[in-house]
């Protein structure tokens, strides 16, 4: 079975490490741990990974965020993958740092990258994984706060943060939608 698993960020040096670039950074610890390298193609950087019975096709969009539909269109297309298949990885700033929350579809709850992805597609029916960035007190400026880099202590709980989300990708493979839903989201 394949799957093609989309981690939404931002290209350029001034956005790497910066909280939006959250879906980049999954793909980049998920490659790591799996020697698999991104290499740069139409759209974006691609890689290969194969687990078990399945394969799993990860990019990261070189569109920007708020046109990622494109390039999940033509990757989709191009390897021949399914729309129950794909699985979009993002950042929520409404969820607090470090919850995930995976959805079978649903809202695009105001991310660009998503509501692209949508109008693309044609429907909101697809798997996505929400990852928390959301601060501790309100924010005056979003903005700079999604762009900015990671708190010292955010970057202290990062590494195991970005292992969870990378085994709910391969649970997503091997186990499906719905008990990879039970077993990652979580209540924090």
């Amino acid at each position: 079975m394949k799957y093609l698993i989309a981690g939404l960020g931002n290209i350029g040096a001034e956005y790497a490490n910066t909280r939006h670039n959250v879906g980049f950074a999954i793909l980049d610890a998920l490659a790591g741990a799996s020697n698999v390298v991104f290499k740069p193609a139409r759209y974006g950087e691609v890689c290969e990974l194969r687990y078990k019975s399945g394969i799993f096709f990860l990019l990261k969009p070189s569109t920007y965020m708020n046109l990622s539909g494109n390039a999940i269109r033509y990757w989709m297309a191009k390897q021949e993958i399914e729309q129950e298949n794909l699985l979009v990885i993002v950042d929520d700033l409404a969820l607090p740092f470090g919850k995930l929350r995976l959805r079978k579809n649903g809202s695009d709850g105001g991310h660009n990258g998503l509501k692209h992805i949508s109008e693309i597609l044609g429907n909101q029916d697809f798997a996505r994984l929400r990852f928390g960035i959301g601060p501790e007190e309100k924010l005056f400026n979003q903005i700079d706060y999604v762009l900015g880099s990671w708190s010292a202590k955010e970057k202290e709980q990062l590494p195991a943060l970005l292992k969870k989300s990378t085994d709910a990708i391969i649970s997503f493979g091997m186990t499906g939608i719905d008990r990879t839903m039970t077993q990652f989201n979580t209540r924090n």
